[in-house]
């Protein structure tokens, strides 16, 4: 088959490439930036549906491989950025592959969506702008493919690993703070975790599959407590993790909610609700069997992340 991907410079998508080589496929790689591996210069976020017509003509599958930053902190109301960002680029590509004559599409999502269907009273759409619009992103993108066209929806917690020079965004701060005097505090509570790899290994099955659906992907459910130490380690810093009362996270992420609230600004994550989120533990079942360690070495082993 032929496959276009977009994002296929980033970490996970740079992944999902090789696979879909290895296993006999021809790649079209898209990205907004040029660099060695792009065939085609395209933002992707503004590119109109005739835009995106010709470059899907002739390509049986299309993955959407795009990552956003939840934690910047913007002008009130964030939810029209995040949309334009998520939700409409995801609408036109959809709505072109469709009109092309495309036969299978995957799209990378967030564990948000999987969480929000598990625990609908938590309201995460309600409190979390980035959250409403990874609802709405999943949404939409099954209205624009219609029914001949099935896209898997893959549903991603924290993803480790490394492709040449790319590596996790959040990567580089835990990796300075690994490294660094600092005492290693966290919250109660955790989260999934899954190597690009294995999020590659998803993406192709669904892709030769076309059997769409929502698809949770890890390998590992780890506390906080178990993730930074093992970071630490991984970082030549091994130290004792210690927890933050969870009152006490309570308190601080609500203030800080209060004044982005005064200052008329709002992040993906709204802070007066994110501890909720940070308490919990937001792990996946059932995992893939593989394991996350690898990955973790990639990303923080020998050279400083994000140096």
């Amino acid at each position: 088959m032929r496959i276009l991907v977009v994002g296929g410079s980033g970490l996970i998508g740079t992944h999902v490439v090789d696979l879909l080589r290895e296993r006999g496929h021809a790649v079209t790689t898209v990205a907004r930036t040029a660099r060695t591996g792009v065939d085609h210069v395209l933002d992707v976020e503004t590119a109109s549906v005739d835009d995106l017509r010709p470059l899907l003509t002739g390509h049986d599958g299309v993955v959407y491989g795009t990552r956003v930053d939840e934690q910047r902190v913007l002008p009130a109301p964030i939810h029209r950025v995040l949309r334009s960002e998520l939700v409409d680029p995801v609408a036109r590509l959809f709505t072109a592959a469709r009109h092309a004559g495309l036969t299978r599409g995957v799209l990378f999502g967030s564990y948000y969506t999987y969480h929000d269907r598990l625990r609908p009273e938590w309201r995460l759409g309600e409190r979390h702008a980035y959250i409403r619009c990874r609802l709405e992103q999943a949404r939409q993108v099954r209205t624009a493919a219609g029914t001949d066209l099935p896209v898997t929806v893959l549903e991603l917690p924290f993803v480790f690993g490394r492709a040449g020079d790319r590596l996790p965004n959040w990567a580089g701060p835990l990796d300075r703070w690994a490294r660094s005097a600092a005492p290693l505090l966290v919250p109660v509570g955790g989260t999934a975790a899954a190597s690009a790899g294995s999020v590659a290994v998803a993406a192709v099955d669904a892709i030769e599959g076309a059997y769409g659906g929502d698809v949770p992907v890890a390998d590992a459910n780890l506390t906080w407590v178990e993730m930074l130490g093992r970071i630490a380690e991984a970082v030549g810093r091994p130290r004792p993790v210690r927890r933050l009362p969870a009152g006490a996270v309570r308190v601080a992420l609500r203030a800080g909610g209060a004044l982005q609230a005064l200052a008329r600004r709002e992040s993906g994550l709204n802070p007066a609700h994110l501890a909720d989120l940070l308490l919990a533990e937001l792990f996946i079942e059932p995992l893939t069997g593989r394991s996350l360690e690898p990955s973790l070495q990639e990303t923080f082993g020998a050279s400083p992340a994000g140096r």
